[in-house]
């Protein structure tokens, strides 16, 4: 009975072991598989966790045009074509920074919208409307606000703008210089217009064969126009009100992932800038090889002094406003928003 009894206890005893060093085990893989909060190892001394094992380490970046270079211009442009920008996001978990070009600012916002972009820089006009639909993405920098729309009109066409009546003008829907000439021809009192969505090469082509009678244009395209021949109708320069900013913009779902990205976007690119201020006559000749044009016309077209320093100014933010209120009253954007809660300072 007595070693009956032994043997028991002996087989209790070894049982009990096994699940002590079981468990020994888990514990011992718990720890080492969970790394401390800063907060934690302020406490006990441990390691913090790495924060940047959160960040993805590809980053998606959209922009407005395509050329040979397959950079976009500015600070971001510059920044990115001489690794500046990638070098600073390296330093932040980011290996690999992948470059798109979209032909104008609402097929670069659907892109964003379905998770193929994390950020990308285009017109405030394209950006505002996607964000009136309900588009998770926050403003985190407006690179510039002088945006010029060009109003040009075909060969022995219209010589006025109330030569436009009963007309048909080419134009990008939902880019700024949509907002533009909406804005014009409602100063203007000129209703009886028709209006076909064309992008910028289809466009020139068409008014080339004068199957439309004007269209709208950016700066440096619409000046090249004009030196062969055609005729400026009208420009925004000559109406504050209706000059456009550029908007870069990132998802929300990627702020989670990566909330400190818009203050390390914004200084790479104030960096960026800082460099090609060094080297402007590089930089126009950079901006020449993007666009085919000379570099007297980038500088004309351009100037280096445009680019804004800092992500937001008193100007911008205005000229925000003003574009937000007319694409609501005149109800091309869907809803309206809170400015305020959209830009991310």
């Amino acid at each position: 009975m007595f070693q009956h009894t032994q043997k028991k206890r002996t087989r209790q005893a070894r049982h009990l072991g096994f699940f002590i060093g079981l468990l020994s085990i888990f514990l011992l893989l718990q720890a080492c598989g969970t790394a401390a909060s800063p907060e934690q190892a302020a406490k006990s001394g441990a390691p913090a966790a790495d924060t940047k094992a959160q960040v993805p380490t590809v980053f998606n970046y959209g922009y407005i045009g395509t050329n040979k270079l397959n950079f976009p211009g500015g600070a971001e442009g510059w920044g990115l074509y001489k690794g500046i920008i990638q070098d600073e996001l390296k330093k932040h978990g980011i290996t690999e920074v992948k470059l798109t070009a979209f032909p104008n600012g609402p097929d670069q916002s659907e892109s964003l919208i379905s998770g193929r972009l994390d950020a990308g820089s285009l017109g405030d006009t394209p950006a505002i409307l996607a964000r009136s639909t309900g588009a998770k993405t926050r403003l985190i920098t407006q690179g510039a606000t002088d945006s010029i729309g060009y109003l040009i009109a075909k060969k022995n066409g219209p010589k006025t703008l109330a030569d436009l009546k009963g007309k048909t003008i080419s134009i990008q829907k939902g880019s700024f210089m949509h907002r533009y000439i909406v804005g014009l021809l409602k100063e203007q009192n000129i209703t009886d217009v028709k209006f076909i969505h064309m992008l910028r090469p289809d466009a020139e082509a068409a008014l080339s064969r004068g199957e439309v009678d004007a269209m709208t244009n950016s700066a440096i395209f619409a000046l090249k126009q004009i030196e062969q021949g055609y005729l400026l109708l009208d420009d925004a320069s000559k109406h504050p009100n209706l000059v456009g900013t550029s908007a870069t913009v990132a998802s929300e779902a990627y702020l989670k992932k990566f909330p400190d990205f818009p203050k390390i976007w914004n200084e790479a690119r104030l960096k960026a800038l800082k460099d090609l201020k060094s080297k402007p006559d590089e930089y126009y000749q950079f901006l020449s090889q993007l666009n085919g044009y000379s570099v007297e016309l980038n500088k004309q077209v351009t100037p280096i002094e445009l680019i804004k320093d800092v992500p937001f100014t008193d100007d911008g933010i205005k000229l925000l406003e003003g574009t937000k209120k007319f694409l609501v009253d005149e109800k091309l954007a869907e809803t309206d928003f809170d400015l305020k809660q959209w830009i991310l300072k």
